[in-house]
Order: structure tokens, then sequence, then C-alpha cells
């Protein structure tokens, strides 16, 4: 029987004596109404990306509304804003010279450059006409039974912005982008990985490997010896099949260096994991047969861990030398670069060169516990080591990228229980703190060396506002105040040219649109730029969800969140309460600006559900250290009243919301909350949908399950380090499972390994309970391309549990498939 979708009202009686309840069945057309594909033809750019120029501070972008692209060039200082090109014109002039209709409004330009003289804008096209493939004759080397031989013809343009001309150049075939090159700064040397081993060659012997990689006379000089498997110079093939493994296993492997700037010497680290215990998925619809995937996954507690070294190579003495920088017990060492300036950021080769300069180079050493921190410079000349800086705490500590200026250091650090800016001497003599007060400070974003100016990124200062939106500030690195330079009550997204002159920053809300301004290095506003076009999105309907303040459950914290409600909303109606939920710590599912992400929120609300997302007690980092260290400790169970306080207070505060139907849902970390929330508040949550839960954190990766719940490190009488990992599972409390639980996962994850989710399904059968398990074939962590199917599931289980709606849908997903254009 075909199902009857729409607001078609039906009653029925539950039991003899019993009201009649009105049951309303699920609106499938709404929520179709807003899939990935319709909404790429209602959404544009929604942000301007700037590309800075070299010798000036113009920039150039491109723009996509619902009349096609324009493409801008801006001057800052004149205050102008142009087309770079006329479209039409273009449009015109290229349909002449390939012979093919194009016109303005419908312009694709692929790999489009600015040029060096800023003149000169090139382009490629592609045309109707086939023509032999120019790799024709090294396809049917490799493959004598290939038939494909042709291909679309490319043209390449020259397009001069001053003369408004055309000019055809020769389309050269695109350079291979060799992964495995790590390119020195000049370009004379690169590096890679081999067989386990390290290894360089010359510019001339790489341009070869441009050509063919497999030429014969390639020069390769060979650094090491004592590489292997697990132990390896580069990095290993994780993500292929143990098939895909031994095929590749004599390729070239790229290899994380950073050099020097004179590109004579350059360091890495390297990873011992050889003792480290492995893991494996199997692809399962591999064809002809199913393959196994082993791969290294070190587990909280566990004795066997990773061991990294610190390794600096010289091509003045041709000496690799292991650095002496053994601190803690399975330390972690964290190597910094510097950071391309913005104006490159278009350029095809940007070299990792590390932070320092020829004689030294900075790097942070961490425990395993992660309650301790060097900041450590090693002194090239006299081969030692320097801690600049320590940091201590009895909870895990965070930290961000050094900043070196010159003869100062700029450390980011929440010693005082904020996250803040502090000013160091090269010699680690502390200066003075740059910023402080309860407001947390995300980063730097520039430094105005020659002005001693810092601009960095910080929330919560601005009285009166969702202490979640971001700002741009500045302060002077010789103390004094602080200057906001971004004003409004908005979360702002900025990108500032290289001479920290000119800032390009996109504001929104989750309910307002998203505008584009340029302002200057004070904050003052130069001009206007955009506003995105969400004029179709607004036709098929769609409305601004509504952000909300509640109390957590201490009744004192102040949280935040946001509520999605159906287009067709009624306020005399009684509705379904739907939590997406993440727990934390390092991020809370709750979007501050406007944004794409409509599957758990926007578009599960038209089903005909009040959805919600919110913050919870040791959530998101970017509040007090108290506030981001909260479930330290407790980490199945530290967000989940505060979940049920939002359901209790916004029961009270909304009548049209039913408390008495409350379902949850989340993804990975929010798969274990949503399953934890059914088992610890039984009573309060009705339905969960559980995808890819890391339900046993005993069993997910080291670094975040030791860092988020604390692992206690022991000390012997004798002097022997262990370390001991404790946690509750959700497993345990299987046995409370009253309601309706979808657990779900892909069977190839090797990030949150299906085992979580099997030993939980493991649990509630040994209960004696019902409830659905959904594995999806093929599938990583994120569901990849049936990610869109799982969203049909989880709305058909919602709809049947927390609706009533228990008309059966038909097999045939017809909302997903007329996306699509059907085979014959």
């Amino acid at each position: 029987m075909q199902r009857i979708i729409g607001v078609i009202t039906l009653f029925f009686v539950l039991t003899v004596g019993q009201a009649q309840e009105q049951v309303y069945p699920g609106n499938y057309e709404l929520a179709g109404r807003f899939s990935p594909e319709k909404l790429r033809k209602m959404i544009f750019s929604t942000s301007v990306n700037p590309h800075w120029m070299k010798k000036s501070d113009r920039f150039w972008y491109e723009y996509e509304t619902s009349d096609g692209k324009n493409w801008y060039v801006v001057d800052p200082v004149r205050r102008t804003k142009s087309e770079l090109f006329d479209r039409d014109k273009l449009a015109a002039e290229i349909t002449k010279a390939v012979k093919d209709p194009f016109d303005g409004q419908h312009l694709k330009l692929d790999d489009l450059k600015l040029m060096e003289d800023e003149n000169t804008i090139r382009f490629k096209v592609k045309s109707t006409a086939d023509v032999l493939k120019s790799d024709w004759e090294e396809i049917k080397e490799k493959n004598k039974n290939a038939k494909d031989s042709l291909e679309k013809k490319v043209h390449t343009f020259l397009w001069n912005i001053s003369t408004q001309t055309l000019t055809e150049i020769e389309t050269e075939k695109d350079p291979k982008r060799l992964s495995w090159a790590n390119i020195a700064p000049d370009s004379s040397r690169i590096v890679y990985a081999k067989n386990h081993n390290l290894y360089w060659m010359d510019k001339e012997n790489f341009l070869k490997a441009v050509e063919d990689e497999k030429d014969s006379t390639i020069v390769e000089n060979q650094l090491t010896e004592d590489g292997e498997k697990d132990y390896e110079y580069g990095w290993g093939g994780r993500g292929d099949d143990n098939v895909e493994e031994e095929k590749k296993k004599d390729d070239r492997k790229r290899v994380g260096v950073l050099w020097s700037t004179d590109s004579k010497q350059f360091v890495l680290t390297r990873t011992d994991q050889r003792e480290v215990k492995d893991l494996w998925v199997i692809h399962n619809t591999r064809d002809p047969r199913p393959t196994l995937e082993t791969y290294k996954y070190a587990m909280p507690g566990e004795k066997e861990q990773p061991q990294t070294e610190l390794l600096h190579f010289s091509f003045d003495n041709m000496e690799l030398n292991k650095l002496p920088i053994s601190t803690f017990k399975d330390q972690t060492v964290s190597l910094w670069s510097t950071t391309p300036a913005a104006n490159t950021r278009d350029d095809d080769f940007r070299p990792a060169t590390w932070l320092g300069d020829l004689d030294e180079f900075y790097f942070a050493i961490t425990s395993r516990d992660l309650k301790r921190v060097d900041v450590v410079r090693w002194d090239i000349a006299n081969n030692e080591k320097e801690v600049v800086i320590e940091e201590r705490s009895n909870t895990y500590i965070d930290f961000t990228k050094l900043e070196l200026v010159g003869e100062d250091l700029i450390w980011w650090s929440e010693r005082d229980g904020w996250g803040h800016l502090y000013l160091y001497g090269k010699d680690g003599t502390m200066k003075r703190q740059l910023t402080s007060g309860p407001f947390h400070v995300g980063g730097v974003a520039r430094v105005d060396e020659r002005n001693r100016k810092v601009f960095f990124v910080a929330n919560g200062r601005e009285k009166d506002e969702d202490p979640y939106y971001e700002h741009l500030y500045s302060v002077s690195m010789d103390g004094g105040a602080i200057s906001l330079l971004n004003a409004g009550d908005f979360n702002h997204d900025i990108d500032i040219n290289d001479n920290a002159s000119f800032i390009v920053e996109t504001y929104s809300r989750v309910n307002t649109t998203p505008v584009s301004v340029l302002r200057d290095k004070n904050g003052n506003k130069v001009m206007d730029l955009e506003t995105a076009d969400l004029s179709q999105l607004f036709a098929a309907g769609y409305q601004f969800p509504e952000p909300f303040k509640f109390k957590a459950d201490d009744g004192i914290t102040d949280l935040y969140g946001v509520m999605y409600k159906p287009f067709d909303f009624d306020s005399t109606r009684k509705y379904p309460l739907v939590q997406y939920v993440y727990p934390g710590p390092q991020t809370e599912a709750v979007n501050k600006a406007f944004g794409r992400a409509f599957d758990r929120t926007d578009r599960l609300a038209q089903f005909g559900f009040v959805v919600v997302t919110l913050g919870n007690r040791g959530g998101h980092p970017a509040r007090s250290k108290w506030y981001h260290n909260y479930g330290y400790g407790n980490l199945r169970d530290y967000g989940l009243a505060d979940k049920k306080a939002a359901v209790d207070q916004l029961a009270d505060r909304f009548d049209f919301i039913d408390r008495n139907k409350v379902g949850i849902h989340g993804h990975s970390g929010g798969g274990f909350m949503s399953t934890a929330a059914m088992l610890v508040y039984p009573e309060v949550f009705k339905v969960a949908v559980s995808s890819a839960g890391n339900h046993e954190n005993n069993i997910y990766n080291r670094w975040w399950s030791e860092k988020h719940h604390g692992v206690q490190e022991r000390i012997s009488p004798k002097g022997d380090t262990t370390f001991v990992y404790q946690i509750e599972k959700n497993p345990d409390l299987a046995k409370n499972l009253k309601g309706h639980l979808m657990l779900s996962t892909g069977d190839v994850d090797n990030n949150v390994h299906p085992a979580g989710t099997i030993r939980m399904a493991e649990a509630l059968i040994k209960a004696g309970k019902r409830f659905e398990f959904v594995i999806l074939p093929g599938q990583r962590h994120g569901y990849g391309p049936m990610a869109e199917y799982f969203f049909w599931k989880m709305g058909d289980y919602f709809v049947r549990h927390l609706l009533g709606d228990n008309t059966p849908p038909p097999v045939d997903m017809v909302e997903m498939q007329r996306d699509k254009p059907q085979d014959k």
C-alpha cells in the first residue's frame, strides 16, 4: 500500500478507557526537500576566500550565487571592488576559440590562477572535442587491454585584465604531484622513504621521476639501512588492506621532514611501533574475495606504546644523528614548522621549514599522562637541548604551536584557568602576560613584527553575547590594552594578509545570513564585500533555527544550545524532542555560525520533531579550563546530567515539547553518549540512534581516551614506571535498557573500531534486550556514500518510536532514490 505522506491526522484508541491520542505521520516529503543533493542547488558561496597578491594589498576572490559565479578584484587602499573580467565578454571569446557554446552565467574556469605580473589570469576550459590521450602509449604499456584512448580536449588561456584580451597557449600536461616528494626550499634536494629507509635525490633526477617514476637512470641516494616495517623513516600505508600494502611495499613514500631555510639540513621524527599491538578490519565487500587490513593501534593503559625519536641530518657532513631528548616514559614529540605566508597559499610549492633559524629549532615534549609539557630549543652546534618553558598541571595540558618573533617567544597557556598569551624571552624568562581575564584566547592569527602587535582570535570577552562567538583582537607585545577589531553579536571568521594591514571577515550566527566585509588593521570597515544568497533555500521553506540558553544540572553554569523546528511548525501541537549530542571534550556539536550541516539537525526536525543541540560541562575547550576539564576521570557519565537538565527546562519553557517522548542521537563520541544516556537515565531518554560509538573507551585509541579520562602514572620503589587506566563502559549498564535503541557502525571503521559497537550488542543480547543493529558495508567512520541511506534509516526509527507512526514505509527509499537518475 502506497504510504500517505503529509499532514493527514490519524486517530486511534490506545486502550479501553484511555483518551484518544493524535498520531502524526512522519513528514518524509519535507525531510527529503533538504537532501544534500538539493542543498547543493540552494546554498552557494557563504564566505569570501581572499587570494592576497604579493606586490600590493590587493586580493581577488570567486563568489557564487544563484546567478552563477563571479570573480572580483579588490583594492583595499582605493576602496574599490571590480570584476576581474567581464564574464559575458570572456564567455564570447572562449566560444569563438573553442567552438563550443559558453555563456557568462554558466562559466566554468578550471585551475584559475593569477600570474606573477598580477595583470594576467590563466585558466583551462574543457571542450566537447575528442582527442587522443597524451599518455595513451604509457597506458597501453601498463594495460594492453585498455580501450578508452580518447579524452575531451582541454584549452588553456591567458586573459589580460587591463586590455581585456584573450590568448590561447599550449596546454601542457599537468605536472605530476608526487606525494612522496618532500622538496627542499631551494628545490635542490628531495627527501623520501623507500623500503622503510631514508633516501634523497637531486633536482635533475627528480625531474626524471616527474616524467617517469620507473626511469632506470634515476640516481637515488640511500641514507639509512636500519629501517624496517613499523620502524620506518617514512609513513606507512594506513588505510590500505594487506593486499594493497604488499603491492605498494617498494613504492617511494613521503617523509615528514622539516627543512632549514638554507636547504642544507632537516629534522624528522621516527616512531618505533614494533611492539604496539595489531588491530584489524575485514573488507567484506572486496572483489573477488574479502581482504584483511592490519594496522598498529595503541589502546589506553597498554604497556606497548609507540616510541618516538628525533633525528637531525646535515648535508654538509652527511650525518644523521639521533638526538638525546628522552625526558618522560612513552613521551610524545611535537615538531613545529613555520607557517606559510598568506600570499603564498596559491603557490604550487610550499616547503616545510622548521621553527627556528640555521642554528636552532623548537619542539615540545609531552609526558604520557599529558600533565607535563616542555618547550625545547635544540642547539645544533652544541648538540644539546634547552628547556625554555615548562607547563605542569594536575589534569591534561592543551597547547598550541609556539610563535617565534625575533628575540621573543609567544606562548599560549591555560595556567591561570583560561587560555591566554604569554611573552617570553628566548632565554626562557617570562616578560609579561599579554592577555588576561575570564575569556578564552583561541590562538595567534598574525604577528606584525615591525609594529610589535599581536592579532589573535578570542571568545567570551564581550558581554551579553554567546561566549563561543569568536572575535579578532590585537594587543601590543610591550603590554597594554586589548583592542576589539570586529564588534558585533556574531561569530566572526577572519583572514589577514601578511603585513597585517587588512582583514577579510565573514560573520553570521546560526540564525543570520553570512556577510563578508573588509576591514583595516584597526578594525574599521573599509567596504562591504558579499552577502550570501540564500534565496533558493528560503524559497524551499527553510527557516532559521533558534539559539537558546539554559542552566546546567548544577543550576549555576550557563549552557548554550540551538533549537531546530519543523518548517511546518504548529505551536498547538506536542512535538517529541530529539537531542543531537556530542560530549566533547574537544568540541561541542552546537553550531555557532550558519553552515551546511543539515542532516542531524535541520533535516531531522522535518520528520516532525523538535531537534536541539546543546553544550554540557566538560564539553568545548573554548571556555575556562574548569569547564573543559569537568569530565576528567568520568568520561562515560559526565555530560549526561546536563542533557537531562535540558529536557526538564525546555519542557517547562515550551508547551509544544512533549517531555515523555525524548529521543537522542549522536555519532562517534555522540554514539557513545546517546547510548549512555539511555542506560543512565532510561526514564528520560526513550529512543536512541547511536552510530559509530566508542562504547568501550578502553579499546579506543590511547591519545583521546587517556587524555580526556586520565591515566595514572605509577613509579615503583625501584624506579619502574607503569600506567594504569580504568574506565566505566556502556556495556556495563546493558541491563538498564528500557527504550528503543538502534546501534550502527561501518564494518571497516579503523578509527572507532566496529568491536566497540559489537561488544555493546553482545551485552544487550546477554541481557535479553531487543534492539536494532545496522551495519554499513565497506564504510569507514564517516559512513561515506552510505550516510544518506543511514539518515533515512534513522528517520524511520524515530518516526516509528517517537511519533508512533507504525505505517511501514515502502521497501524502496523513494525519497533518496528520486534524487538520482535511474539506470534502465
